[in-house]
């Protein structure tokens, strides 16, 4: 049988694709892009973008595609032998886009392209790609550039392992529990539990580390010692502080190798510190503007949160018999707070989020909103509950997706939006291609035959990925560099995932997600009142909560010596911006994966800064909603053309005062968040 890798006459052959492919695949394709380098920067070949794409972008495309479908089903469908063969690769792949994105000849070919001949769309991705030469080491030489790429090859290596440490971290706790030792756990997730203990032949209720088993048990349990027992391994995943066999997945070295190497890079490239590379290409202009805006945001918060743990102390020692509340009980307290207060339970409200009935609502909004229709469609899938469809207008295909929700062994956690492959007006063949992109999520499997049932913030998250996926699949952008995601500032990427999420509180298009369980009925108008008067509970504490993630971040690559430990320096943040401290024992940030492998590096408070961004966007809507509360579709329309389908052919603050005529403004964020003070710009 032909290498699955190696056929790129449609979609990526999931179900065909095994480890042994891995090597001779990336062979080919190597020689292949080696070669298109070879005959681009020969002296004689024109520097002329389109001739250059035709014969470089296109070798290129193909082992970032192929290396893209190896990369996705490491994170989704992990097996020892995929693991072995995506590391053995790795350093290849790495070496080669390390050594393409600082060539000085493709460089030079580069810059002696005349920008008078390139269309508006060509001369961005021609800006991009000059800067991130510079970016790449495309100006160093000799021994400076040797070791700038040795630390390129390393980082992608400290990255994986990282990762690796993570997910083994999570796949591998266990504790098996008794019924007594589960009393307030909701019966789904206790059901949940038991077939997994079954499924190990073992008595009792598995408990683990996954989000759909971990955070209930956390919110619900009513055994504190239950909740300190998951709390503690799961905020020492992946690190020193972790019991017994589990220190194998330590990430500290790790972390301190990886820092300093960014570090060092830095500085080959002129730079003080990584945190200043890191800003090169995004909106923020400094990391000084940067943390300059954290604590601003920081300052103005933090008398909400105050008062948000003065009230929970108080429920708990007036209503729980808990005088001095640990850090595992806070989540409790917290649940049982919000139930005193609103009346209502997350379960309660689960029970009317059916999976299937909120895809439909989401699907709803997406078409009435942006004028587009969704199918199902097929195509290779990597696990019988991935699901493929396709967006279209106008009769005509805009993108396709594909949706794997249920969390599993060998699936990394968290959510995340994934290209597959990008818009372009191909210069071989002179077709368009049209998007595709990968939506992942780790939801809750249905119990006893029912469909899953997702909490609120599940459904928060599906949108907010959607988000992602529409600013990839609706773009209208041709040059597949700044088309959909691509070539958007990293500080901006999130602003359509973040608006989308806005939806999720509004009554005209929540009411036609939902469906109890059991009775079928929609979600009643008063139990929707209740989550609407809840909303912003505890914002306070959540917006420290990100602020404290963020000003780490971006002080762990500016001022920090990776030389020293640097759980000082997050106890110092710790101590500056939040109102809840974690036990000494706690290492959250040996799972940070964002920032130590997932692209986020001195960049986490882009989800900060592009919420600024998306709640003054969505602003745009409430103040156009129609008499029947739904959204406006030309508003939609104009979002659409402005954001969505511009993509990254112009500047993310361009695009945003094409929507709004004037620049953002802290003041809707703050307002949807129960904040609102005086107006700030950004």
């Amino acid at each position: 049988m032909s290498n699955a890798l190696l056929d790129f006459s449609d979609l990526p052959h999931f179900d065909r694709i095994t480890p042994p492919d891995v090597a001779p695949a990336m062979d080919v394709l190597l020689e292949r892009a080696n070669a298109a380098l070879e005959t681009v920067t020969a002296p004689d070949f024109p520097a002329h973008w389109e001739t250059i794409a035709k014969v470089l972008d296109v070798a290129t495309e193909q082992l970032g595609t192929a290396w893209g479908a190896v990369s996705h089903l490491n994170s989704v469908a992990d097996t020892p032998e995929l693991r072995a063969a995506y590391n053995a690769a790795l350093p290849r792949v790495t070496e080669f886009w390390t050594r393409l994105g600082a060539d000085e000849r493709l460089y030079a070919k580069y810059k002696a392209i005349d920008p008078a001949s390139l269309s508006p769309e060509q001369r961005q991705a021609h800006l991009n790609a000059v800067r991130n030469f510079v970016l790449s080491g495309a100006e160093l030489t000799g021994t400076a550039k040797e070791r700038f790429a040795q630390i390129q090859e390393r980082q992608a290596e400290l990255s994986q392992k990282f990762s690796e440490n993570a997910l083994d971290a999570t796949d591998a706790y266990a504790y098996y529990a008794t019924q007594d030792e589960l009393v307030g756990v909701p019966d789904d997730v206790q059901q949940t539990a038991r077939a997994a203990a079954q499924a190990d032949g073992k008595v009792g209720y598995k408990l683990t580390l996954k989000m759909p088993c971990y955070l209930p048990v956390m919110q619900f349990a009513a055994r504190s010692d239950l909740r300190e027992k998951l709390y503690r391994a799961y905020v020492t995943r992946a690190s020193d502080q972790a019991e017994g066999d589990a220190r194998k997945f330590d990430n500290s070295a790790l972390i301190g190798e990886i820092l300093a190497l960014r570090r060092e890079e830095a500085q080959l490239l002129g730079y003080a510190n990584f945190g200043e590379v890191s800003v090169v290409p995004k909106m923020a202009k400094s990391p000084d503007e940067v943390i300059g805006f954290l604590r601003d945001l920081a300052r103005r918060a933090k008398p909400y949160a105050e008062k948000d743990v003065a009230d929970l102390r108080k429920f708990a020692a007036e209503h729980l018999s808990l005088a001095e509340p640990q850090a595992w009980d806070w989540p409790y307290i917290s649940e049982k707070l919000k139930e005193a207060r609103y009346a209502f339970s997350e379960q309660e409200v689960k029970k009317y989020f059916t999976a299937p009935k909120v895809l439909a609502g989401l699907f709803k909004i997406i078409e009435t909103l942006f004028e587009v229709s969704i199918r199902r469609d097929s195509a290779p899938v990597w696990n019988p509950a991935v699901e493929f469809y396709r967006i279209e207008r106008e009769g005509q295909l805009v993108g396709q997706f594909y949706l794997d929700q249920p969390a599993r062994t060998g699936k990394r956690g968290g959510a995340w939006m994934d290209d597959v492959r990008a818009r372009w007006q191909r210069p071989d063949t002179g077709v368009l291609q049209t998007p595709v992109a990968h939506l992942v999520c780790n939801f809750a499997e249905g119990v006893d035959g029912n469909p899953p049932l997702l909490t609120h913030d599940d459904v928060i998250t599906l949108f907010h990925e959607f988000g992602h996926g529409l600013h990839h699949m609706l773009t209208q952008v041709n040059e597949r560099d700044v088309s959909g995601i691509s070539g958007v500032e990293w500080d901006a990427v999130e602003l359509p995932s973040q608006f989308m999420e806005n939806f999720c509180w509004e009554w005209d298009v929540l009411k036609h997600m939902t469906a109890h369980v059991e009775t079928g009925a929609p979600l009643p108008r008063e139990l929707f009142d209740k989550m609407i008067a809840a909303k912003n509970f505890q914002s306070g504490m959540q917006t420290l909560r990100q602020i404290e993630f963020s000003l780490f971040d971006m002080l762990l690559h500016t001022d920090h010596d990776p030389a020293q430990d640097f759980m000082p320096l997050l106890n110092q943040v710790r101590s500056e911006v939040s109102v809840l401290t974690p036990p000494a024992f706690s290492r959250t940030a040996h799972t940070f994966s964002h920032i130590f492998a997932g692209g986020y590096a001195a960049g986490y408070y882009s989800y900060k800064w592009a919420e600024v961004l998306s709640a003054d966007a969505y602003a745009a809507f409430e103040e156009t909603a129609g008499s029947d509360g739904l959204p406006s579709t030309e508003t939609g329309r104009r979002y659409r053309e402005a954001i969505l389908e511009a993509g990254g052919s112009r500047p993310a603050m361009e695009s945003f005062k094409a929507f709004r005529g004037r620049e953002p403004s802290l003041d809707a964020l703050l307002r949807h968040q129960g904040m609102a003070e005086e107006v700030l710009s950004v």
